[in-house]
């Protein structure tokens, strides 16, 4: 009974901890998912992308939270000017919490200097699940349990497995990427939605702002590259920066540290495995007292790009931001 306490609270902290500070899930490597957060930058590059990716957050916790990522974008053209589009999925859970989203994006992309410009929307739901049934509330009334609670969804006379609420979601951006440089910033949730259980049971996810950026700087040897880049993260009322720096070798390999003000460390590899195949792998050690408790965070991607539409080139691109 008290350790099923335990996960229940450890489940409600997170959720009000993601809700105040950031309802979407954490990103290890957010330099390579930028379109995850800024819809302007859907489509980024001259190839089609399909990317998949999975978190584990704070492994040996039980009902730690678990996420699972998938997209698709192409850039494409209409006459002489330039878009992008895509869509992502995200199937994130924490806790006795469950959140599935579905977003399709659009961007426009301008020529500007020796970059692109480009300006995005994305739209899309949210669905937010409670499981109900896993909720223990111990048997009868005495000093010490309650058999029902009206603040659990349903979960009062009820014999519902799980509430869930589901609300409509609208983000924005603007984006700008060069050769040796990259930036961007986006508002995520502008519609606030309210995800209702029950006439006594919402939650309300507030809008955030995202602004990122990163700098690819070539050295004298030509077969090694530095990648700083940071991401700042607000909703107004709570925030957070992540800091990292990356080395590219040989265009091919990767790996880095990072620091995220919240309290982790996270040490981040990556290779490119074949001509447009990319795998990469972040551990995230928290640096608080939840390292006594967790063995840190784990998080995988793998990506693909590919040209259906013109023939493939041989020579290489000179940014990893384009697989």
């Amino acid at each position: 009974m008290l350790k099923r306490c335990v996960v229940l609270c450890f489940g409600w902290l997170v959720c009000v901890g993601v809700l105040k500070a950031q309802f979407d899930p954490l990103i290890g490597q957010y330099m390579f998912m930028q379109a995850t957060y800024n819809p302007a930058a859907v489509g980024d590059g001259e190839l089609m992308r399909v990317y998949g990716s999975h978190r584990m957050d704070f492994t040996g916790i039980e009902d730690a939270p678990m996420t699972t990522y998938f997209s698709f974008s192409s850039p494409f053209t209409i006459g002489k000017t330039m878009h992008g589009a895509g869509v992502r999925f995200v199937n994130d859970r924490f806790g006795l919490f469950s959140n599935q989203s579905l977003y399709a994006g659009y961007a426009y992309k301008l020529r500007l200097g020796k970059g692109y410009l480009s300006v995005g929307a994305e739209f899309g739901f949210l669905n937010l699940s409670f499981a109900v049934d896993s909720v223990d509330l111990g048997e009868g009334n005495d000093d010490y349990h309650v058999g029902s609670d009206e603040a659990v969804p349903n979960a009062a006379g009820g014999s519902d497995k799980g509430a869930s609420g589901m609300g409509f979601d609208l983000g924005v951006g603007v984006y700008y990427s060069a050769a040796s440089w990259w930036a961007g910033a986006s508002y995520g949730h502008v519609t606030n939605p309210t995800l209702e259980w029950s006439d006594k049971s919402s939650i309300r996810v507030r809008g955030t702002l995202y602004v990122a950026g990163g700098y690819n700087w070539r050295l004298k040897n030509r077969d090694w590259m530095l990648m700083p880049s940071a991401m700042l993260q607000t909703d107004f009322r709570g925030w957070d920066l992540n800091v990292t720096m990356l080395a590219q070798v040989k265009e091919r390999f990767r790996f880095g540290l990072g620091y995220r003000i919240a309290g982790s460390v996270n040490v981040l590899l990556g290779v490119d495995i074949i001509s447009g195949l990319q795998l990469g792998y972040t551990y995230e050690m928290p640096a608080n007292n939840l390292l006594k408790e967790s063995y840190g965070s784990h998080e995988l991607y793998l990506a693909y790009g590919f040209n259906v539409l013109k023939p493939k080139r041989t020579n290489k691109y000179k940014s990893v931001r384009y697989l």
